[in-house]
C-alpha cells in the first residue's frame, strides 16, 4: 500500500486550501464595504477587517489539524472566538500526490514553525491597488524557510468581469516551485523593486548606488518576490528596518526553490526558529539570478546603518 504522505506535504496541502479559503475572505470583506481600519503605529501600519478574519482563519484551522505545530501570526489577536465558518478542513490533493523531499520525510510537528501574513499590503489594500496583496503562509524547519505558499487574491483583477480572480503560488525546497510560469529578468537590464510606502533617504541612497535602470515601487514583499520570479524584476532591495518574519518566510521558500536568493542588506541569511526576533531590522537583498552583482555594490554606509 502507499505510505501516507509525509507531514510536510500534508501541512503544504492543507496550507494550500487554507490559503484559498483566506482570499475568498480578503475578497468578501472588500466587496461588503467596510474595512474596518485601525492604525497599529502610524498611517502606514494599518489593520483592516481582513486581516483579523484572515489570520483568525489561518490560525485556527492549521492549529486544528497540525495541534503541535508552532504558528506565529502578524497581528495580536485572540484565538479563543473563531467561528466555525472561519474554518478551512480541506487540501490540495496534487500536493499530496507529489513525494516529500529525503531530507524532510522524518519532520515531527513540533519541530515546524509556521509564520502568517494574513494581507500582505494592506496599505495597497486599503487604497484599491488590489494586485499588491498577498496572503503568506510559510513553514519553517531548523530555523529555515522550506515551504511556502502565496496567494494573491486580486490575480487577474483588472481583466474583467469574467476573469477568474486569484492564485495561489507555492514551493518546496528541493522540489521547486508551482502555480506561475518562472521567468528571468531581461538579461542585462537592473530593474530594482523596492518600497512604495516605507520610503528613506537610506533608502533611496542605497538604489541609487545600484545605478539601475528602472525602478518598481509597489507594495507588499510576497508580491516582490512574485516580480523576482516572474522577470518583472532583477532584485528587491529594501535598506530599512520594518519588514518582518512573516513577510519573508513564505516569498524566501519559493525564491530559493527555484534558485534565487534573499540575504538581508548585509548578507546573512534570515532565522525562522520560533524564539527569533520578529523584524528584519538590516533590511532585505533578494534576486532570482545575480545575487552577487547586487550585493556587491551595496554601499558600506549603507551595510553600517543597518544593524541585524
Amino acid at each position: 500500500s502507499m505510505a501516507s504522505p509525509a507531514l510536510l506535504m500534508r501541512v503544504v496541502a492543507s496550507a494550500y486550501s487554507v490559503a484559498e479559503k483566506a482570499a475568498t475572505i480578503v475578497r468578501n470583506v472588500m466587496s461588503a464595504g467596510d474595512l474596518g481600519i485601525v492604525e497599529k503605529a502610524g498611517p502606514n501600519d494599518l489593520q483592516t477587517k481582513a486581516d483579523r478574519l484572515v489570520q483568525m482563519s489561518i490560525c485556527a484551522s492549521l492549529a486544528r489539524k497540525f495541534p503541535k505545530v508552532t504558528i506565529i501570526g502578524e497581528e495580536e489577536l485572540p484565538t479563543n472566538d473563531v467561528t466555525e465558518d472561519l474554518i478551512e478542513d480541506g487540501h490540495c490533493e496534487e500536493i499530496l500526490k507529489k513525494p516529500c523531499p529525503a531530507q524532510y520525510t522524518g519532520i515531527k510537528e513540533e519541530e515546524l514553525v509556521i509564520w502568517v501574513d494574513p494581507l500582505d499590503g494592506t496599505k495597497e489594500y486599503t487604497e484599491g491597488l488590489l494586485d499588491h496583496v498577498t496572503v503568506l503562509i510559510g513553514i519553517a524547519y531548523g530555523g529555515k524557510a522550506i515551504a511556502g505558499v502565496i496567494n494573491q487574491p486580486y490575480y487577474n483583477y483588472e481583466a474583467g468581469a469574467n476573469a477568474v480572480l486569484g492564485r495561489t503560488i507555492w514551493g518546496v525546497l528541493g522540489m521547486g516551485a508551482f502555480g506561475f510560469q518562472l521567468t528571468e529578468a531581461p538579461a542585462g537590464k537592473h530593474i530594482v523593486v523596492t518600497t512604495r510606502s516605507h520610503s528613506s533617504a537610506l533608502v533611496n541612497e542605497c538604489i541609487a548606488a545600484l545605478n539601475p535602470d528602472h525602478v518598481i515601487r509597489v507594495g507588499g514583499a510576497g508580491n516582490k518576490i512574485i516580480q523576482l520570479i516572474e522577470g518583472k524584476a532583477s532584485a528587491y532591495v529594501f535598506a530599512s528596518p520594518g519588514c518582518k518574519k512573516w513577510d519573508t518566510c513564505a516569498p524566501e521558500a519559493i525564491l530559493h526553490a527555484v534558485g534565487g536568493k534573499i540575504t538581508d542588506i548585509r548578507g546573512n541569511s534570515f532565522q525562522y526558529n520560533k524564539e527569533v526576533k520578529h523584524m528584519n531590522s538590516a533590511g532585505v537583498l533578494a534576486t532570482l539570478r545575480n545575487y552577487d552583482y547586487y550585493a556587491s555594490r551595496i554601499p558600506n554606509t549603507v551595510k553600517e546603518s543597518l544593524v541585524p
